[in-house]
């Protein structure tokens, strides 16, 4: 039996009505929650991306403003206009889209946006939060991974959950909510000892190793909870032949698209043997704009709510 399929596109839109009634009810007190988003130069990827953030803003009845500086700004530039926007009462949170230009320090700007004001859980006080298991801001990604797990009705108390992946944007702060929520974890990363043999101990299994179809049907214990973090695109028919086993339909994909977007699981492998699987397009990634938007009301809340 083929596995569930677990639609982020649904849960997607469940949690933007539920945060439609929640905007509205900040708009009757007088609350408008802002979000800024900065994009140095111009990298297609990041000007598709913060589009479609802005867009959403504009959906959900969100204030929102795109700041351009050229891509030869400095770090002291980028730091002058982040004290900047940490001073505005406006705006609610601060999002730096990655990755800046080299002469930039990365680090320095993403440390100098308020915890306040950090739409994306990426500062050292709120990864602090996380891990202490106080309230914060929590990285989007991992937070829309947790929506998928709870509103699919899988249980997290006791479960073996195994994280492939070791990044700090993704698979620590996955690991530690679902720490949080009494499963047992364990990170894996491409060193790991017999990787395929310590993921088959997953219940519940999240791959987010940055690597196309690298987790096969060997890592997935049967009946487990597969959630494919991984975002990769395929540009070539030797690719796609080579990750399908029958590549028929994703080569009618690469066709028509001139690409095939696929995950860090192989999904023919992960439909078979998995108990439920989020596919690649239409699982993860749909949560990630929701939860900035989840992030920015919640700063909202607590920055203004509390003046109010």
């Amino acid at each position: 039996m083929p596995a569930r399929i677990l639609d982020g596109n649904k849960i997607r839109d469940e949690i933007l009505s539920e945060l439609r009634t929640e905007i509205d009810a900040l708009k009757k007190a007088g609350i408008v929650p802002g979000l800024a988003a900065v994009l140095v130069g111009e990298n297609p990827a990041s000007q598709i991306y913060v589009r479609s953030k802005v867009k959403t803003c504009e959906s959900l009845g969100l204030f929102s403003e795109k700041i351009t500086p050229a891509a030869t700004s400095t770090t002291e530039e980028m730091l002058a206009l982040v004290d900047q926007l940490n001073k505005r009462d406006d705006i609610d949170g601060i999002l730096v889209q990655l990755p800046l230009p080299p002469q930039v320090d990365s680090k320095k700007v993403l440390e100098a946006v308020s915890p306040a004001k950090d739409v994306d859980g990426f500062h050292p006080v709120n990864i602090g939060y996380l891990v202490s298991g106080r309230p914060g801001l929590v990285p989007c990604t991992p937070a829309g991974v947790m929506e998928i797990i709870k509103r699919s009705g899988t249980p997290l108390k006791g479960a073996r959950a195994v994280v492939v992946g070791r990044s700090d944007i993704v698979g620590k702060p996955t690991a530690m909510l679902m720490m949080h929520e009494h499963a047992t974890i364990t990170i894996c990363h491409s060193r790991t000892r017999d990787l395929p043999g310590v993921a088959r101990e997953g219940d519940i299994l999240v791959a987010a190793i940055g690597k196309a179809a690298m987790v096969t049907g060997d890592f997935i214990k049967p009946g487990a909870v597969v959630i494919d973090v991984g975002q990769n695109v395929l540009k070539t028919a030797e690719e796609v032949k080579k990750i399908y086993h029958d590549p028929t339909e994703a080569l009618k994909k690469l066709e028509a698209k001139g690409q095939v977007l696929i995950g860090d699981c192989q999904p023919e492998d992960a439909m078979e043997k998995a108990g439920a699987f989020t596919p690649v397009p239409g699982g993860v990634g749909p949560l990630t704009i929701t939860m900035l938007m989840v992030n920015t009301v919640k700063a909202a809340r607590e920055r203004r709510g509390k003046t109010q």
